[in-house]
């Protein structure tokens, strides 16, 4: 099997099925609803749409979304972006993608989602002995552009909000984008956020967010310079804020609810002193997201 046919596999399975976390996540918010309520009926559709796509082999949601690489650098040479492209334009022909690349100037759709910067492709070091350099890995993520439209940036201090360059002004940052979003972006979400960072930094390292798992405990890989404390500090904060979240009754769809939020993680970046960032990014509860090793 070439590395085309892998990258070509990784697309389908990426695409036709949930990650087993995200899925047990939906499971355990659909049995704390209200039996018959708009919630959890919702939540049986969104259930059941993900057995029939696993099945079937096709894709979860109609908007294919965003294909953003992040690939091992130890194999920038074999895992090319020409590689990738030929992957990407097979799986688009094969139906595992939709037509889903657009000009943003003359509106032409590149038919086989191809073009400068599409897809998005990373090429990331990994920590010294991890397994990863022993087994290199390439990971996708496909994120829609409903979820997309939900992300936010927050500069800090923000008078409307009442939010102070501190952990109290993020709380009530993170809170702000929950309730503006309300249920677009197609609830129940999952966040990524960074604290801190210039503002595109921001941006990427909240969308990183979104590839760790929502059973994983804040630790210091996603943190700068942190200590033990300072990391027990965020991961607690991760879960007040999941809880809090959730207690807003917005829930799936914005139809009412006990699950909002089925995860959220943080990150911290260091800042220079005249800017305060808090980058939020949304993720539908399709958070299509697979590791292949090579």
């Amino acid at each position: 099997m070439t590395i085309v046919d892998k990258i070509v596999g990784l697309i389908r399975e990426t695409s036709s099925s949930l990650p087993e976390d995200v899925e047990k996540a939906i499971k355990a918010a659909y049995r704390k609803e209200e039996k018959g309520s708009a919630a959890a009926t919702v939540l049986k559709t969104i259930l059941d749409n993900c057995a029939l796509a696993r099945r079937e082999q096709t894709p979860l949601c109609q908007d294919t979304g965003t294909l953003t690489f992040f690939v091992d650098a130890s194999l920038r040479r074999k895992v090319t972006p020409a590689v990738l492209k030929k992957a990407v334009a097979r799986a688009t022909e094969l139906g595992y993608l939709r037509k889903n690349c657009i000009d943003s100037i003359t509106g032409y759709s590149y038919d086989d989602n191809c073009a400068e910067g599409a897809p998005v492709v990373h090429y990331v070091d990994r920590p010294e002995g991890s397994s990863s350099q022993r087994d290199p890995v390439v990971t996708l993520i496909l994120k829609g552009g409903g979820s997309e439209n939900m992300s936010r940036q927050y500069s800090l201090p923000d008078a409307t909000l009442g939010a102070g360059r501190d952990l109290a002004g993020v709380r009530k940052c993170i809170l702000d984008a929950v309730q503006k979003t309300q249920g677009y972006g197609c609830a129940p979400g999952i966040l990524g956020v960074c604290i801190g960072g210039d503002r595109a930094t921001g941006y990427e390292v909240a969308k990183e967010q979104l590839l760790r798992p929502l059973d994983e405990k804040a630790s210091a890989r996603g943190l700068s310079n942190r200590s033990n404390n300072q990391t027990i500090d965020l991961a607690r904060l991760e879960r007040q804020l999941l809880d809090e979240a959730n207690s807003l009754g917005i829930g799936p769809m914005g139809l009412g609810g006990k699950t909002t939020l089925l995860g959220l993680k943080l990150a911290t970046r260091p800042r220079v002193p005249a800017s305060f960032f808090v980058t939020v990014a949304y993720m539908c509860w399709a958070a299509r997201r697979r590791s292949m090793r090579m």
